[in-house]
Protein backbone atom coordinates (compact mmCIF):
# COMPACT_ATOMS: atom_id res chain seq x y z
CA UNK A 1 0.00 0.00 0.00
CA UNK A 2 1.27 3.26 -0.93
CA UNK A 3 2.13 5.85 2.12
CA UNK A 4 0.56 9.70 1.57
CA UNK A 5 3.44 11.07 3.41
CA UNK A 6 0.86 14.41 3.45
CA UNK A 7 -0.67 12.61 6.50
CA UNK A 8 2.36 12.47 8.85
CA UNK A 9 3.70 15.26 10.60
CA UNK A 10 6.93 17.14 8.89
CA UNK A 11 9.70 15.96 10.96
CA UNK A 12 8.32 12.39 10.62
CA UNK A 13 11.35 10.58 9.00
CA UNK A 14 14.01 11.54 11.80
CA UNK A 15 11.62 10.84 14.11
CA UNK A 16 11.13 7.24 12.60
CA UNK A 17 14.80 7.09 12.18
CA UNK A 18 15.12 7.54 15.65
CA UNK A 19 12.46 5.76 17.32
CA UNK A 20 13.95 2.12 15.05
CA UNK A 21 17.63 2.59 15.57
CA UNK A 22 18.14 4.79 18.89
CA UNK A 23 15.62 3.72 21.23
CA UNK A 24 14.62 0.19 19.88
CA UNK A 25 18.68 -0.50 18.71
CA UNK A 26 17.24 -2.13 15.83
CA UNK A 27 15.15 -4.70 17.22
CA UNK A 28 11.01 -4.78 16.99
CA UNK A 29 9.92 -3.42 20.32
CA UNK A 30 6.66 -5.55 19.54
CA UNK A 31 5.82 -7.31 22.74
CA UNK A 32 2.15 -8.25 22.00
CA UNK A 33 0.56 -5.77 20.54
CA UNK A 34 0.15 -7.37 16.93
CA UNK A 35 -1.47 -10.25 18.91
CA UNK A 36 1.95 -12.33 19.03
CA UNK A 37 4.48 -12.75 22.10
CA UNK A 38 2.17 -13.08 24.80
CA UNK A 39 3.35 -13.70 28.49
CA UNK A 40 4.73 -16.91 28.89
CA UNK A 41 5.32 -16.36 32.07
CA UNK A 42 6.39 -12.94 31.18
CA UNK A 43 5.93 -10.58 28.07
CA UNK A 44 8.20 -11.81 25.27
CA UNK A 45 9.68 -9.29 22.99
CA UNK A 46 9.48 -10.15 18.79
CA UNK A 47 13.35 -11.10 18.55
CA UNK A 48 13.36 -9.71 14.71
CA UNK A 49 16.10 -7.21 13.78
CA UNK A 50 16.54 -4.87 11.39
CA UNK A 51 18.53 -6.31 8.02
CA UNK A 52 18.93 -9.97 9.03
CA UNK A 53 16.91 -12.96 7.71
CA UNK A 54 13.73 -12.96 9.38
CA UNK A 55 12.90 -16.02 12.30
CA UNK A 56 8.94 -15.89 11.56
CA UNK A 57 8.85 -14.72 8.04
CA UNK A 58 10.75 -14.88 4.78
CA UNK A 59 12.77 -12.05 3.33
CA UNK A 60 14.95 -9.89 5.22
CA UNK A 61 13.64 -7.93 8.19
CA UNK A 62 12.80 -4.49 7.52
CA UNK A 63 12.14 -2.13 10.76
CA UNK A 64 9.01 0.07 10.25
CA UNK A 65 7.22 2.59 12.97
CA UNK A 66 4.14 1.49 13.95
CA UNK A 67 1.45 3.83 14.67
CA UNK A 68 -0.24 2.15 18.34
CA UNK A 69 -2.75 5.71 18.82
CA UNK A 70 -5.65 6.91 16.64
CA UNK A 71 -4.49 10.28 16.71
CA UNK A 72 -5.38 12.24 13.82
CA UNK A 73 -3.22 14.02 12.44
CA UNK A 74 -0.78 11.46 13.10
CA UNK A 75 1.45 12.22 16.06
CA UNK A 76 5.56 12.10 16.93
CA UNK A 77 4.97 11.33 20.74
CA UNK A 78 7.40 8.67 21.42
CA UNK A 79 4.78 6.35 23.81
CA UNK A 80 2.88 6.08 20.38
CA UNK A 81 4.88 4.48 18.45
CA UNK A 82 7.18 1.24 18.28
CA UNK A 83 9.29 0.06 16.01
CA UNK A 84 7.95 -2.72 14.21
CA UNK A 85 9.19 -5.62 11.74
CA UNK A 86 7.00 -5.80 8.80
CA UNK A 87 5.13 -9.05 10.39
CA UNK A 88 4.01 -6.68 13.62
CA UNK A 89 3.25 -3.90 12.11
CA UNK A 90 0.90 -5.08 9.44
CA UNK A 91 -0.53 -7.58 12.37
CA UNK A 92 -0.61 -4.21 14.42
CA UNK A 93 -2.88 -2.29 11.82
CA UNK A 94 -4.76 -5.28 10.28
CA UNK A 95 -8.40 -3.61 11.66
CA UNK A 96 -7.32 -0.26 10.07
CA UNK A 97 -6.43 -2.08 6.76
CA UNK A 98 -9.27 -4.12 7.13
CA UNK A 99 -11.48 -0.84 7.44
CA UNK A 100 -10.17 0.86 4.49
CA UNK A 101 -10.47 -2.12 2.47
CA UNK A 102 -14.50 -1.93 3.39
CA UNK A 103 -14.66 1.96 3.13
CA UNK A 104 -12.90 0.95 -0.74
CA UNK A 105 -15.20 -1.86 -1.85
CA UNK A 106 -18.09 -0.16 -0.95
CA UNK A 107 -17.80 2.39 -3.86
CA UNK A 108 -17.03 -0.30 -6.47
CA UNK A 109 -19.18 -0.97 -9.12
CA UNK A 110 -20.65 -4.64 -9.58
CA UNK A 111 -18.86 -7.04 -11.39
CA UNK A 112 -19.39 -6.95 -15.41
CA UNK A 113 -21.17 -10.27 -16.28
CA UNK A 114 -18.97 -12.78 -17.66
CA UNK A 115 -18.03 -12.91 -21.49
CA UNK A 116 -16.83 -15.64 -23.92
CA UNK A 117 -13.63 -15.34 -25.98
CA UNK A 118 -15.88 -13.84 -28.71
CA UNK A 119 -16.79 -11.20 -26.97
CA UNK A 120 -20.79 -12.15 -26.29
CA UNK A 121 -22.25 -12.62 -22.89
CA UNK A 122 -22.71 -16.30 -21.93
CA UNK A 123 -26.28 -16.99 -22.28
CA UNK A 124 -28.77 -17.47 -19.30
CA UNK A 125 -28.02 -20.74 -17.16
CA UNK A 126 -31.50 -21.52 -17.59
CA UNK A 127 -31.81 -21.58 -21.30
CA UNK A 128 -30.01 -24.03 -23.29
CA UNK A 129 -27.30 -23.34 -25.66
CA UNK A 130 -28.62 -24.24 -29.06
CA UNK A 131 -25.55 -24.10 -30.84
CA UNK A 132 -24.37 -27.13 -29.29
CA UNK A 133 -25.16 -29.78 -30.63
CA UNK A 134 -26.60 -32.64 -28.39
CA UNK A 135 -24.37 -35.53 -29.46
CA UNK A 136 -20.70 -35.90 -29.53
CA UNK A 137 -19.85 -38.28 -31.74
CA UNK A 138 -19.45 -36.79 -35.69
CA UNK A 139 -20.40 -40.57 -36.80
CA UNK A 140 -23.70 -40.51 -35.22
CA UNK A 141 -26.45 -38.47 -37.50
CA UNK A 142 -29.77 -36.66 -36.49
CA UNK A 143 -32.80 -38.42 -37.74
CA UNK A 144 -30.57 -41.50 -39.72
Amino acid sequence: MPVDWNLYPENWRDFSWWVRHVRAQGRCECTGQCGLHQPNPRTRRCDERHHTPAHWARGIVKLTTAHLCDCNPLCTIPTHVIAACQRCHLRIDRFKHAQTRRQRTRYLPDPAPPETPSGAPKPPQDEPDHATPRHTNPTQTLGH
